[in-house]
């Protein structure tokens, strides 16, 4: 039985105030981590102060993004190692906004992967097509090619321990959801794929969430599904009442 995961991605958004209030808000209020694994991923700015709020409870922190080396000169980056050092369990690679408006690549994304892992942080690896790919037919395809080169190299132990996100692009941020049946067919060919690279013990332990206009509406129907183990999830996540109510499938 894999151990629900609900994700929030709260993207280029809030200042530290507004983060501090929300880490209050929610940090003695979420599920045992037990039951679900409940993360917040905040900008990396935030990551510290939200990090000493949180002590003692069972809210997890992720960073948005990070770079593939641990140290150098590369001005405006974020190190692995440095978020490593602050205890943040996890980091999102691969989102389609840094894909899109910053041109990384999947070699790109396979280099963080590694470096994350070597960090001892869980990455949260995100896939997903484009609307055009999507009505042609062609997601299964795509998503397998972007899983596969995300995970070049990995070792079996490694890959047993990820996240991978499927984020359909044309249903993040637009109030289009894919429905929960495509959710868990796209899901389950993430799970297909990493069977095929590494075996059936592997991909029954991987962890895949859906991403794409999830709300507290219709999160439960998602996480009924076989394939879907849980959400990373935008808007609805960047209040703290909206945010909590996103758990109230675990009662």
């Amino acid at each position: 039985m894999r151990k629900p995961i609900i994700a929030g991605n709260w993207k280029m958004n809030k200042t530290l105030a507004e983060a501090q209030a929300f880490v209050e808000a929610v940090k003695n209020n979420i599920p045992s981590k037990e039951l679900v694994d409940t993360v917040i991923g905040s900008p990396a700015l935030f990551l510290a102060s939200m990090n000493e709020l949180r002590q003692g409870t069972d809210l997890q922190l992720s960073a948005q993004n990070s770079y593939f080396e641990n140290a150098g000169a590369f001005t405006g980056e974020t190190s692995p190692a440095a978020i490593a050092d602050l205890g943040i369990e996890y980091i999102i690679i691969g989102h389609s906004e840094r894909r899109e408006y910053f041109h990384e690549t999947d070699e790109d994304i396979n280099k963080k992967a590694k470096a994350i892992i070597a960090n001892g942080v869980t990455p949260i690896i995100c896939c997903g097509e484009s609307l055009e790919t999507f009505e042609a037919g062609k997601t299964a395809e795509w998503v397998e090619g972007q899983i596969t080169a995300a995970l070049k190299d990995l070792t079996a132990e490694q890959v047993s321990n990820l996240v991978i996100a499927y984020e359909p692009i044309w249903a993040i941020g637009t109030g289009k959801s894919a429905t929960a049946e495509i959710a868990d067919d796209t899901c389950g060919v993430v799970r297909t794929t990493v069977e095929k690279l590494y075996g059936k013990e592997v991909s029954e332990k991987v962890r895949v969430q859906y991403g794409g206009s999830v709300k507290p509406e219709n999160v439960a129907e998602y996480m009924s599904k076989e394939n879907v183990d849980g959400a990373l999830v935008g808007g609805a996540s960047l209040d703290a009442e909206s945010f909590l109510a996103l758990l109230d499938f675990v009662k």
